[in-house]
């Protein structure tokens, strides 16, 4: 699943990183992702601002619907008012868009209930999502699986979750007291953590905001045996910057 993500931090990296990186293909995350491959990590854990959270959920929607080309099913108990400014400038066509199903459960039960009924013919056309967004996943748990056929490709899933327990140690690791947080990783295989930086270079800087952004966890480990680091698609980098403009547009950079 950080492939997604990966590739919306590529897609809007600054253009001093593409320059620095000329031998990197702004959608080869995307590329590397085919049906069936077993090696992608199925789930990632959204950890930050609420606000920012849904910015990234809403590129990474737009991403898999117009490069990946699949269905994507994005739940949130709140309407949607408007597109996150990165997206305004880089209007996708409509024909991507009308792979992204927006659905508003209002509680636990209504989203369980919906998830487990994507499978269903009636609410699949043709086939079930490849992608399932859950947008600030707290508000259902109230502080309160699905059958595919052997052809379809993996199903995704990445929710966003705000913790009552501020990020403290190296990397953006969570200290781990959250119970939730600590259930909530048995079933997510991979955490992105951002993390605002309020340094005097970020002050300095004369952003809006500064934000640091890690990708942690079994998704992106180097110690697989070689036969599977041969058949994996190339590690993302674990560290990014992101970096948001006075207007709200997003700009990405390999830290």
């Amino acid at each position: 699943m950080a492939d997604i993500l990966t590739s919306v931090f590529r897609t809007f990296m600054s253009q001093t990183d593409v320059n620095k990186d000329v031998t990197m293909d702004p959608h080869s995350a995307c590329s590397a992702l085919l049906p069936g491959d077993s090696s992608v990590s199925s789930s990632v854990l959204l950890l930050g601002d609420s606000s920012i959270s849904r910015s990234l959920l809403l590129l990474s929607a737009v991403m898999a619907a117009s490069e990946l080309g699949v269905r994507v099913v994005f739940f949130t108990q709140t309407q949607i008012q408007s597109l996150p400014v990165s997206l305004q400038k880089c209007v996708p066509s409509p024909e991507s868009l009308k792979k992204i199903k927006f659905s508003y459960p209002r509680t636990l039960g209504d989203l369980l209930q919906q998830v487990a009924g994507l499978h269903e013919s009636q609410n699949t056309s043709p086939t079930p999502p490849s992608l399932i967004i859950v947008d600030r996943l707290e508000g259902f748990l109230g502080r309160e699986t699905t059958q595919r056929s052997p052809s379809s490709a993996p199903c995704r899933l990445i929710a966003s979750f705000r913790s009552d327990v501020d990020s403290e140690h190296a990397g953006g690791e969570s200290s781990a007291t959250d119970p939730i947080l600590d259930v909530l990783d048995r079933y997510f295989q991979m955490r992105c953590t951002l993390d605002r930086d309020r340094s005097y270079e970020a002050a300095a800087a004369g952003l809006k905001e500064l934000w640091n952004v890690y990708l942690s966890a079994t998704g992106i480990t180097e110690d697989a045996c070689p036969k599977e680091r041969e058949d994996r698609p190339a590690a993302a980098p674990k560290e990014w910057q992101l970096s948001i403009s006075p207007d709200g547009s997003m700009e990405f950079k390999m830290a």
